[in-house]
Protein backbone atom coordinates (compact mmCIF):
# COMPACT_ATOMS: atom_id res chain seq x y z
CA UNK A 1 0.00 0.00 0.00
CA UNK A 2 2.99 2.34 0.37
CA UNK A 3 4.62 1.64 -3.03
CA UNK A 4 2.97 4.50 -4.99
CA UNK A 5 3.67 6.98 -2.20
CA UNK A 6 7.41 6.28 -2.33
CA UNK A 7 7.48 7.84 -5.80
CA UNK A 8 6.75 11.26 -4.24
CA UNK A 9 9.57 13.56 -3.15
CA UNK A 10 10.49 13.26 0.51
CA UNK A 11 8.27 10.27 1.31
CA UNK A 12 11.14 7.75 1.49
CA UNK A 13 12.90 9.98 4.02
CA UNK A 14 9.67 10.45 5.95
CA UNK A 15 9.11 6.69 6.12
CA UNK A 16 12.73 6.11 7.09
CA UNK A 17 12.26 8.38 10.10
CA UNK A 18 8.99 6.68 11.01
CA UNK A 19 10.69 3.28 10.75
CA UNK A 20 13.28 4.30 13.32
CA UNK A 21 10.57 5.50 15.70
CA UNK A 22 8.44 2.36 15.22
CA UNK A 23 11.47 0.02 15.32
CA UNK A 24 10.11 -1.59 12.15
CA UNK A 25 11.10 -1.48 8.48
CA UNK A 26 7.90 0.21 7.35
CA UNK A 27 9.12 0.60 3.77
CA UNK A 28 9.57 -3.15 3.35
CA UNK A 29 6.42 -3.96 5.31
CA UNK A 30 4.37 -1.53 3.23
CA UNK A 31 5.67 -2.70 -0.13
CA UNK A 32 6.95 -6.28 -0.36
CA UNK A 33 5.95 -8.02 2.89
CA UNK A 34 3.45 -10.86 2.80
CA UNK A 35 -0.01 -10.80 4.33
CA UNK A 36 1.10 -13.02 7.21
CA UNK A 37 3.41 -10.23 8.42
CA UNK A 38 1.20 -7.20 8.03
CA UNK A 39 -1.87 -8.73 9.68
CA UNK A 40 0.08 -8.74 12.96
CA UNK A 41 -1.50 -5.85 14.87
CA UNK A 42 1.97 -4.80 16.06
CA UNK A 43 2.73 -4.09 12.40
CA UNK A 44 -0.69 -3.05 11.13
CA UNK A 45 -1.15 -0.16 13.55
CA UNK A 46 2.06 1.80 12.80
CA UNK A 47 1.61 1.06 9.07
CA UNK A 48 -1.87 2.58 9.07
CA UNK A 49 -0.71 5.66 10.97
CA UNK A 50 2.30 6.09 8.68
CA UNK A 51 0.09 5.97 5.58
CA UNK A 52 -2.30 8.52 7.09
CA UNK A 53 0.48 10.91 8.09
CA UNK A 54 2.02 10.72 4.61
CA UNK A 55 -1.35 11.67 3.12
CA UNK A 56 -1.91 14.46 5.63
CA UNK A 57 1.47 16.00 4.80
CA UNK A 58 0.80 15.82 1.06
CA UNK A 59 -2.46 17.71 1.64
CA UNK A 60 -0.69 20.22 3.94
CA UNK A 61 -3.46 19.83 6.51
CA UNK A 62 -1.25 21.29 9.25
CA UNK A 63 -1.26 24.62 7.38
CA UNK A 64 -5.06 25.00 7.35
CA UNK A 65 -6.53 27.91 9.35
CA UNK A 66 -7.90 27.02 12.81
CA UNK A 67 -11.33 25.34 12.91
CA UNK A 68 -11.40 24.89 9.15
CA UNK A 69 -12.12 21.15 9.34
CA UNK A 70 -13.38 18.48 11.70
CA UNK A 71 -11.02 15.56 12.29
CA UNK A 72 -11.95 12.06 13.45
CA UNK A 73 -10.40 8.60 13.29
CA UNK A 74 -11.63 5.06 13.91
CA UNK A 75 -9.63 3.21 16.59
CA UNK A 76 -5.91 3.60 15.72
CA UNK A 77 -7.00 6.24 13.19
CA UNK A 78 -7.73 8.55 16.10
CA UNK A 79 -3.95 8.89 16.57
CA UNK A 80 -3.66 10.20 13.00
CA UNK A 81 -6.69 12.46 13.53
CA UNK A 82 -4.96 13.95 16.60
CA UNK A 83 -1.99 14.92 14.41
CA UNK A 84 -4.31 16.47 11.82
CA UNK A 85 -5.98 18.48 14.60
CA UNK A 86 -2.60 19.77 15.82
CA UNK A 87 -2.57 17.88 19.14
CA UNK A 88 0.33 15.50 18.50
CA UNK A 89 3.48 15.78 16.43
CA UNK A 90 4.44 13.09 13.91
CA UNK A 91 7.16 11.61 16.11
CA UNK A 92 4.98 11.20 19.20
CA UNK A 93 2.18 9.77 17.08
CA UNK A 94 4.41 7.14 15.48
CA UNK A 95 6.04 6.20 18.77
CA UNK A 96 2.62 5.85 20.41
CA UNK A 97 1.14 3.85 17.50
CA UNK A 98 4.02 1.39 17.48
CA UNK A 99 3.91 0.89 21.24
CA UNK A 100 0.12 0.55 21.10
CA UNK A 101 0.44 -2.17 18.50
CA UNK A 102 3.07 -4.11 20.43
CA UNK A 103 1.23 -3.91 23.75
CA UNK A 104 -2.13 -4.88 22.25
CA UNK A 105 -0.48 -7.81 20.47
CA UNK A 106 0.98 -8.95 23.79
CA UNK A 107 -2.42 -8.62 25.48
CA UNK A 108 -3.97 -10.75 22.74
CA UNK A 109 -1.48 -13.54 23.42
CA UNK A 110 -2.28 -13.60 27.13
CA UNK A 111 -5.88 -14.85 26.74
CA UNK A 112 -7.73 -16.46 23.80
CA UNK A 113 -10.13 -13.75 22.63
CA UNK A 114 -11.71 -12.73 19.34
CA UNK A 115 -14.44 -10.64 17.66
CA UNK A 116 -17.52 -11.21 15.49
CA UNK A 117 -19.62 -8.88 13.36
CA UNK A 118 -23.41 -8.80 13.73
CA UNK A 119 -25.43 -9.16 10.55
CA UNK A 120 -29.12 -8.22 10.63
CA UNK A 121 -31.39 -7.43 13.57
CA UNK A 122 -32.19 -4.13 15.26
CA UNK A 123 -29.63 -2.42 17.48
CA UNK A 124 -31.34 -3.14 20.80
CA UNK A 125 -31.69 -6.86 20.04
CA UNK A 126 -28.08 -7.21 18.90
CA UNK A 127 -26.63 -5.37 21.89
CA UNK A 128 -28.79 -7.34 24.32
CA UNK A 129 -27.58 -10.61 22.79
CA UNK A 130 -23.93 -9.52 22.99
CA UNK A 131 -24.22 -8.47 26.62
CA UNK A 132 -26.15 -11.63 27.56
CA UNK A 133 -23.31 -13.71 26.11
CA UNK A 134 -20.84 -11.93 28.40
CA UNK A 135 -19.30 -10.05 25.49
CA UNK A 136 -18.90 -6.36 24.63
CA UNK A 137 -20.23 -4.32 21.66
CA UNK A 138 -16.67 -3.16 20.93
CA UNK A 139 -17.33 -1.33 17.64
CA UNK A 140 -20.56 0.45 16.82
CA UNK A 141 -19.93 1.81 13.37
CA UNK A 142 -23.32 3.05 12.23
CA UNK A 143 -25.52 1.63 9.47
CA UNK A 144 -26.33 -1.31 11.73
CA UNK A 145 -22.68 -2.37 11.96
CA UNK A 146 -21.95 -3.71 15.45
CA UNK A 147 -18.93 -5.86 16.35
CA UNK A 148 -18.89 -8.08 19.42
CA UNK A 149 -15.68 -8.86 21.31
CA UNK A 150 -14.88 -11.24 24.12
CA UNK A 151 -13.38 -14.54 25.18
CA UNK A 152 -13.15 -17.02 22.30
CA UNK A 153 -15.61 -19.47 23.85
CA UNK A 154 -18.15 -16.70 24.52
CA UNK A 155 -17.93 -15.41 20.94
CA UNK A 156 -18.33 -18.98 19.64
CA UNK A 157 -21.47 -19.37 21.75
CA UNK A 158 -22.79 -16.11 20.29
CA UNK A 159 -22.05 -17.28 16.76
CA UNK A 160 -23.67 -20.67 17.37
CA UNK A 161 -26.76 -19.34 19.16
CA UNK A 162 -27.73 -15.91 17.78
CA UNK A 163 -31.15 -14.35 18.42
CA UNK A 164 -33.80 -14.66 15.73
CA UNK A 165 -33.03 -12.59 12.65
CA UNK A 166 -29.38 -12.05 13.57
CA UNK A 167 -26.20 -13.76 12.41
CA UNK A 168 -22.71 -13.27 13.84
CA UNK A 169 -19.72 -13.64 11.50
CA UNK A 170 -16.35 -14.42 13.14
CA UNK A 171 -13.60 -11.94 12.24
CA UNK A 172 -9.94 -12.85 11.56
CA UNK A 173 -8.50 -10.66 14.32
CA UNK A 174 -5.81 -11.20 16.94
CA UNK A 175 -8.06 -10.63 19.92
CA UNK A 176 -10.82 -8.70 21.67
CA UNK A 177 -9.79 -5.11 20.96
CA UNK A 178 -11.52 -2.30 22.86
CA UNK A 179 -12.41 -4.45 25.85
CA UNK A 180 -10.98 -5.01 29.32
CA UNK A 181 -8.83 -7.79 27.85
CA UNK A 182 -6.61 -4.93 26.64
CA UNK A 183 -6.10 -3.58 30.18
CA UNK A 184 -2.39 -4.56 30.24
CA UNK A 185 -1.85 -2.46 27.10
CA UNK A 186 -3.71 0.49 28.62
CA UNK A 187 -1.45 0.36 31.68
CA UNK A 188 1.70 0.51 29.55
CA UNK A 189 0.34 3.28 27.33
CA UNK A 190 -0.37 5.48 30.36
CA UNK A 191 3.36 5.55 31.05
CA UNK A 192 4.13 6.32 27.40
CA UNK A 193 1.62 9.20 27.32
CA UNK A 194 3.20 10.88 30.35
CA UNK A 195 6.30 11.69 28.30
CA UNK A 196 4.36 13.01 25.29
CA UNK A 197 3.61 16.63 24.46
CA UNK A 198 0.01 17.48 23.61
CA UNK A 199 -1.23 20.84 22.34
CA UNK A 200 -4.88 21.87 22.42
CA UNK A 201 -6.63 21.06 19.11
CA UNK A 202 -6.43 23.65 16.32
CA UNK A 203 -9.25 21.91 14.47
CA UNK A 204 -12.46 20.33 15.73
CA UNK A 205 -11.50 16.84 16.93
CA UNK A 206 -14.11 14.19 17.69
CA UNK A 207 -13.65 11.47 20.30
CA UNK A 208 -14.22 7.74 19.70
CA UNK A 209 -15.62 7.58 23.24
CA UNK A 210 -18.78 9.61 22.61
CA UNK A 211 -18.46 11.43 19.29
CA UNK A 212 -18.13 14.86 20.88
CA UNK A 213 -15.53 17.59 20.44
CA UNK A 214 -12.38 17.50 22.59
CA UNK A 215 -10.90 20.87 23.51
CA UNK A 216 -7.82 20.06 25.63
CA UNK A 217 -4.68 18.26 24.53
CA UNK A 218 -4.29 16.31 27.75
CA UNK A 219 -7.89 15.11 27.41
CA UNK A 220 -7.07 13.81 23.94
CA UNK A 221 -4.05 11.93 25.28
CA UNK A 222 -5.97 10.35 28.15
CA UNK A 223 -8.72 9.24 25.79
CA UNK A 224 -6.22 7.76 23.34
CA UNK A 225 -4.87 5.66 26.20
CA UNK A 226 -8.30 4.63 27.52
CA UNK A 227 -9.54 3.92 24.00
CA UNK A 228 -7.84 0.51 23.87
CA UNK A 229 -10.25 -0.86 26.51
CA UNK A 230 -13.36 1.12 25.55
CA UNK A 231 -15.79 0.60 22.66
CA UNK A 232 -15.34 2.64 19.50
CA UNK A 233 -18.46 4.74 18.96
CA UNK A 234 -17.98 5.66 15.31
CA UNK A 235 -21.77 5.90 15.05
CA UNK A 236 -21.69 8.84 17.47
CA UNK A 237 -18.86 10.51 15.53
CA UNK A 238 -21.03 10.29 12.41
CA UNK A 239 -24.03 11.63 14.33
CA UNK A 240 -22.00 14.68 15.34
CA UNK A 241 -20.86 15.18 11.74
CA UNK A 242 -24.52 15.25 10.72
CA UNK A 243 -25.41 17.64 13.53
CA UNK A 244 -22.72 20.19 12.67
CA UNK A 245 -23.47 20.05 8.96
CA UNK A 246 -20.40 18.35 7.49
CA UNK A 247 -20.65 18.74 3.70
CA UNK A 248 -17.80 16.49 2.52
CA UNK A 249 -15.33 13.92 3.81
CA UNK A 250 -11.76 13.02 2.89
CA UNK A 251 -10.56 9.63 4.11
CA UNK A 252 -6.79 9.47 4.43
CA UNK A 253 -4.86 6.46 3.12
CA UNK A 254 -5.36 3.53 3.48
CA UNK A 255 -8.91 4.40 2.52
CA UNK A 256 -12.22 2.81 1.60
CA UNK A 257 -13.91 1.36 4.69
CA UNK A 258 -14.92 4.60 6.42
CA UNK A 259 -16.00 6.17 3.15
CA UNK A 260 -18.33 3.20 2.59
CA UNK A 261 -19.90 3.74 6.01
CA UNK A 262 -20.19 7.51 5.43
CA UNK A 263 -21.95 6.89 2.11
CA UNK A 264 -24.77 5.22 4.02
CA UNK A 265 -24.76 7.41 7.13
CA UNK A 266 -24.15 10.84 5.54
CA UNK A 267 -26.10 10.65 2.28
CA UNK A 268 -25.74 13.42 -0.26
CA UNK A 269 -22.32 14.70 0.78
CA UNK A 270 -19.14 14.62 -1.29
CA UNK A 271 -16.87 11.67 -0.44
CA UNK A 272 -13.19 11.28 -1.32
CA UNK A 273 -11.20 8.16 -0.38
CA UNK A 274 -7.46 8.63 -0.91
CA UNK A 275 -6.22 5.20 -1.95
CA UNK A 276 -3.16 6.44 -3.88
CA UNK A 277 -1.45 9.71 -4.84
CA UNK A 278 -3.80 9.85 -7.85
CA UNK A 279 -6.59 10.88 -5.46
CA UNK A 280 -4.73 13.86 -4.00
CA UNK A 281 -5.78 16.35 -6.68
CA UNK A 282 -9.49 15.95 -5.92
CA UNK A 283 -8.87 16.32 -2.19
CA UNK A 284 -6.76 19.44 -2.70
CA UNK A 285 -9.46 20.98 -4.87
CA UNK A 286 -12.07 20.26 -2.22
CA UNK A 287 -9.96 21.83 0.55
CA UNK A 288 -9.18 24.89 -1.59
CA UNK A 289 -12.83 25.45 -2.43
CA UNK A 290 -14.31 24.93 1.02
CA UNK A 291 -14.90 27.70 3.51
CA UNK A 292 -16.02 27.67 7.15
CA UNK A 293 -19.73 28.26 7.55
CA UNK A 294 -20.93 31.38 9.32
CA UNK A 295 -24.21 31.60 11.19
CA UNK A 296 -25.45 34.84 12.71
CA UNK A 297 -28.74 33.67 14.12
CA UNK A 298 -30.26 31.96 17.12
CA UNK A 299 -30.81 28.26 16.56
CA UNK A 300 -32.41 25.51 18.60
CA UNK A 301 -30.36 22.49 19.68
CA UNK A 302 -32.51 19.36 19.48
CA UNK A 303 -32.29 15.85 20.88
CA UNK A 304 -31.78 13.03 18.37
CA UNK A 305 -33.26 10.31 20.62
CA UNK A 306 -36.13 9.75 23.02
CA UNK A 307 -35.30 9.51 26.72
CA UNK A 308 -34.45 11.38 29.92
CA UNK A 309 -32.44 14.59 29.51
CA UNK A 310 -29.51 15.79 31.65
CA UNK A 311 -27.62 19.05 31.10
CA UNK A 312 -23.82 18.97 30.81
CA UNK A 313 -22.24 19.94 34.12
CA UNK A 314 -20.82 23.43 34.35
CA UNK A 315 -22.52 24.65 31.18
CA UNK A 316 -24.51 27.78 31.97
CA UNK A 317 -26.38 30.32 29.91
CA UNK A 318 -23.83 32.69 28.41
CA UNK A 319 -21.18 29.98 27.99
CA UNK A 320 -19.35 29.65 24.68
CA UNK A 321 -19.54 26.20 23.10
CA UNK A 322 -17.76 24.75 20.08
CA UNK A 323 -19.52 22.94 17.26
CA UNK A 324 -19.78 19.29 18.24
CA UNK A 325 -19.51 19.99 21.97
CA UNK A 326 -21.81 18.11 24.32
CA UNK A 327 -24.76 20.24 25.49
CA UNK A 328 -26.38 17.43 27.42
CA UNK A 329 -27.22 13.74 27.41
CA UNK A 330 -30.38 11.77 26.67
CA UNK A 331 -30.55 8.40 28.45
CA UNK A 332 -32.48 5.87 26.36
CA UNK A 333 -33.37 2.26 27.09
CA UNK A 334 -30.16 1.19 25.33
CA UNK A 335 -27.62 3.97 25.62
CA UNK A 336 -26.60 7.49 26.61
CA UNK A 337 -26.86 9.75 23.54
CA UNK A 338 -25.03 13.07 23.46
CA UNK A 339 -26.86 16.24 22.46
CA UNK A 340 -24.27 18.33 20.60
CA UNK A 341 -24.01 21.93 19.47
CA UNK A 342 -24.55 22.16 15.69
CA UNK A 343 -22.37 25.28 15.46
CA UNK A 344 -19.96 27.33 17.55
CA UNK A 345 -21.79 29.98 19.55
CA UNK A 346 -23.15 31.13 22.90
CA UNK A 347 -25.66 29.16 24.94
CA UNK A 348 -28.41 31.77 25.12
CA UNK A 349 -31.14 29.79 26.90
CA UNK A 350 -31.88 26.38 28.39
CA UNK A 351 -35.24 24.98 27.29
CA UNK A 352 -35.15 21.75 29.35
CA UNK A 353 -34.28 20.76 32.90
CA UNK A 354 -32.50 17.70 34.27
CA UNK A 355 -34.89 14.76 34.38
CA UNK A 356 -37.22 16.02 31.64
CA UNK A 357 -38.53 13.27 29.36
CA UNK A 358 -37.91 14.15 25.70
CA UNK A 359 -39.02 12.89 22.35
CA UNK A 360 -36.62 12.77 19.43
CA UNK A 361 -36.40 16.12 17.68
CA UNK A 362 -37.48 18.25 20.65
CA UNK A 363 -35.36 21.31 21.49
CA UNK A 364 -33.25 21.42 24.67
CA UNK A 365 -31.48 24.79 24.32
CA UNK A 366 -31.01 27.87 22.15
CA UNK A 367 -27.61 28.74 20.71
CA UNK A 368 -26.72 32.19 19.42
Amino acid sequence: MLSPWLELDGVAEQLGRYSELAQLDLIRLGTTAGADEIVDTAVTQPLIVAAGLITARQLELAALPPYRIVSAGHSIGEVTASVVAGVLGDEDAMTFAARRGREMAAACEATPTTMAAALGGDEATVIAAIVSAGCVPANRNGAGQIVAAGASDQIKALVDNPPAGVRFRPLPVAGAFHTEFMAPAEKQLKAVAQSMTAADPRQLLLSNADGTTMTAGRTVLSRLVAQVTRPVRWDLCLATMRAIGVQATIELSPAKTLTGIAKRELPGIELIAIKSPDDLAAARALLAGSAPSSLSAEIEVTASAQGIFTRSQGLAEGSTVLAGARIGTVRTNVDDVAVVAPATGTLSAWLRHDGDVLGAGLPVARLA
